[in-house]
């Protein structure tokens, strides 16, 4: 059973944040607690991840449930590797993403990649490792650590829908690494958490009204 994880105004993580960036901390009040499941099958998880890179968050749920389809509901290694590459392609998967698709299945069914090694490796061992498979890149393999292994202090700064919010709350249009990592560093060892609440800003529809600090 999955585990069920919880923040509010209590949590240790939460009152270090408020303490130290103002602006976030009018974002978790606005927010309010948020409570999230971690994603158990770390395989299909890299599979949605590859589907919805540079697509809609709704084109890519589309694409996905149509593979999820062909494999009978589940997607993993096997039921994957049964289909033909013009099976994937055909729920509208491009050509370099079926490529990337059979790299990971190659991967985990070899046995070269091992999802239960990668939770006891440093976040940049987690990122070498899977970044050296074709189609991982450091986003995906962020987006992995936060969603996948819950590691508290990742500050996915590639990110669009992060960037989105980031924008909003700092009134800038200036989203070079530099910048973000210059602003966001007074949120470790919790940037995780932080971007936590930056995409449930934006998914609450928070970021289309004005930034005000103290309204």
């Amino acid at each position: 059973m999955a585990q069920k994880y919880s923040l509010n105004a209590n949590t240790e993580s939460i009152r270090y944040l408020c303490s130290k960036d103002k602006r976030l901390a009018k974002v978790i009040a606005l927010v309010g607690p948020i409570a999230y499941d971690l994603y158990e099958d770390a395989y299909s998880f890299l599979i949605h991840e590859i589907i919805e890179q540079m697509l809609s968050i709704k084109a890519g749920q589309k694409i996905y449930s149509r593979l999820e389809c062909l494999c009978g509901g589940r997607i993993n290694p096997s039921t994957v590797s049964a289909l033909s590459d013009e099976e994937i392609r055909s729920t509208g998967t491009s050509n370099a993403k079926v490529t990337y698709i059979r790299s990971i299945t190659t991967a985990v069914t070899s046995g070269d990649l091992n999802f239960e090694t990668l939770n006891h490796l440093s976040d940049k061992e987690v990122i070498k490792n899977l970044t050296r498979l074709h189609g991982i890149g450091t986003w995906t393999a962020k987006m992995y650590l936060i969603f996948v292994l819950n590691r508290p202090d990742i500050l996915p700064f590639e990110d669009g829908a992060f960037l989105q919010s980031y924008r909003w709350i700092y009134k800038t249009d200036d989203c070079s690494r530099k910048d973000v990592i210059k602003k966001c560093k007074k949120w470790s060892p919790y940037s995780s958490i932080a971007a936590r609440y930056m995409y449930r800003a934006l998914d609450m529809g928070l970021t289309r009204e004005e930034f005000h600090l103290f309204k």
